[in-house]
């Protein structure tokens, strides 16, 4: 799928060997891959993460990112309040995995696009998987979502980390062992609490 938008300077994407987020290196919004240095600039910012996982064959992945990513507006507010992470589920089915089951846990389903919102100590507090532009679907606005989320983040911080502290508990309680398989590894609660404290020192899970 093919869309006529304006061309801007490449975000940090551009280096990126996976095809999924170099269809994201143009957009106005300032895209990080997930790195060790991409969360350190989170902490020392103390900015809420919002991380968008996806695929490069998914339709919704598409639409979101032609109504919301392309948009100069939505960029420019996901700039100043959040960092903004993207991740191709595919060449990271470790992260797809721990953080599809805080979308469930939180929302009762999932897919993709997966937006998860968390803070700089990488705990989800927030998720869902497309929104739309503008209300409907029975969804919120993306633009409301985020104006909402960064609101509560400025005003009610201690809210934010009692709801991430109360997700990531119920993670550790239902996690269980996946079936080993050629590209994913099964995880445990060793994992996850890894992924929750600090995934630098698992970035480079296999």
């Amino acid at each position: 799928m093919r869309y006529n938008r304006p061309i801007h300077n490449m975000n940090k994407l551009s280096t990126s060997t996976s095809p999924y987020l170099l269809q994201h290196a143009h957009n106005p919004v300032d895209w990080h891959p997930w790195s060790e240095e991409t969360l350190a600039k989170a902490k020392t910012e103390n900015k809420p993460i919002f991380l968008s996982i996806g695929y490069s064959a998914c339709h919704w992945c598409h639409v979101m990112a032609h109504e919301s990513f392309e948009d100069e507006t939505t960029a420019a507010f996901m700039n100043e309040y959040y960092i903004n992470i993207k991740v191709d589920r595919e060449e990271r089915p470790d992260l797809d995995a721990i953080y599809m089951q805080a979308t469930v846990a939180m929302t009762g389903s999932g897919g993709w696009p997966m937006s998860v919102f968390l803070t700089p100590d990488l705990k989800p507090f927030y998720a869902g998987t497309y929104f739309p532009p503008v209300p409907r679907y029975n969804m919120p606005s993306f633009k409301d979502v985020l104006a909402g989320i960064a609101r509560t983040w400025r005003e009610q911080p201690a809210e934010v980390f009692r709801v991430s502290d109360e997700v990531s508990g119920h993670l550790r309680q239902s996690l269980s062992v996946n079936t080993r398989s050629d590209s994913e590894s099964a995880f445990t609660p060793a994992h996850l609490d890894a992924a929750e404290k600090s995934l630098l020192d698992s970035y480079d899970w296999g």
